[in-house]
Parts: C-alpha cells; sequence; structure tokens
C-alpha cells in the first residue's frame, strides 16, 4: 500500500477545499492509502509523516508568500530535516489566492525549497497551460498556467461554497492523481 499525505493550511477554506480534490485525485488511484491533515493536526502526526511514501503541502498565498500559520509547521519541520525523516519522499505543493497572480508562484517556489531543504523529490504539473488562447477559458485545467504545482483563485469576495471554481479543483486533483501515480511507481 502506498501511503499519502496532504498536509495543508486553510485560513477561509478556500485552501481546504483545493486540499480535499487534491486527496481526491490521490484517492483514485488504487492501492494509495490518503491521509489529510491541517498543520495543526499534522504537528501532532509526526510518526505518520515519517511513514508516508509521499507529502503534498498546500497554503494560500498571503502577501506573497505562504501562511504564517504553515510556515510554523515548516519551522517545526526541524527535527525531521535533522533526522531526514523525510528524504526522497515524494512531494508537491499547491496554493490559492485572491488574485489571479497574487504571486502564488512565490508560495510554490517556497515550497519548493522547503521539499527540497528535506531531501524530498518534487513532482510538479504536467499539464499544458490552459485559457492562454482565443479557443481556451475559464473552464481549462491549469488556466493559471502553473508548472511548479496547483494554483487557485478564489474572489476576496466570494466563501469557500462557491470558489475556487471546478476547473482549478480539476487541476488540484489532477496533481493529486498525478503524485499518486508516480509514487506508486517510486515507492510501490
Amino acid at each position: 500500500m502506498t501511503k499519502l499525505a496532504v498536509v495543508y493550511h486553510s485560513g477561509y477554506g478556500h485552501t481546504e477545499k483545493q486540499a480535499k480534490a487534491v486527496a481526491q485525485g490521490a484517492g483514485k488511484v488504487a492501492d494509495v492509502e490518503v491521509t489529510l491533515l491541517n498543520t495543526d493536526e499534522a504537528q501532532q502526526q509526526w510518526e505518520l509523516l515519517k511513514s508516508v511514501d509521499a507529502i503534498i503541502f498546500g497554503s494560500p498565498t498571503y502577501m506573497g508568500s505562504a501562511s504564517a500559520q504553515f510556515k510554523a509547521f515548516m519551522d517545526a519541520s526541524s527535527k525531521a530535516w535533522y533526522t531526514r525523516d523525510w528524504q526522497d519522499k515524494v512531494a508537491a505543493g499547491f496554493t490559492t489566492s485572491a488574485s489571479q497572480s497574487g504571486d502564488k508562484l512565490n508560495t510554490l517556489v517556497q515550497l519548493t525549497i522547503f521539499a527540497a531543504q528535506h531531501g524530498m523529490i518534487w513532482v510538479g504539473q504536467d499539464l499544458l497551460p490552459g485559457n492562454n488562447s482565443s479557443t481556451g477559458s475559464v473552464n481549462d485545467l491549469n488556466r493559471l498556467g502553473s508548472f511548479m504545482g496547483a494554483m487557485a483563485q478564489a474572489n476576496a469576495d466570494q466563501g469557500a461554497d462557491v470558489a475556487p471554481i471546478d476547473s482549478d479543483l480539476r487541476t488540484a486533483e489532477h496533481l493529486g492523481e498525478r503524485v499518486a501515480t508516480i509514487t506508486k511507481k517510486l515507492h510501490g
């Protein structure tokens, strides 16, 4: 059985919705067990995180980087870093913000560096950019054009009951399925 964890912080529910889509995608792959943990739960589950084959990290983008709560989780992982508990595990990431750009790429870079410091193997998005031609639309997968991970956009005046939009959630789901498939190949 391949084991995968999705660790996320969500301030307003939008990133949690994206995290659930990532987990749903990973769960589509046969013989993959997925555990969904918010950062508070994750900080009580170091042994579980040590035992999984992959960890997918998710944070909202606040002020151009990961949220303070997600950064607290990162900082708290220093013992796992020192003992190399996550070395050679598969890693990936996702983020959401209110703006189309919102400097989400910086958050994904931050998550990538975090994974690299732990000696993890980063898996990016394999989808070509959507919504980048006259025939494209916001309904395209990877409409925000990220290769580093899954990006989502949620209007600031809309709750998690309506945002992020379906194409962003399907993009997150695709990333979860991709990570689970690759993890199964590497660690299965």
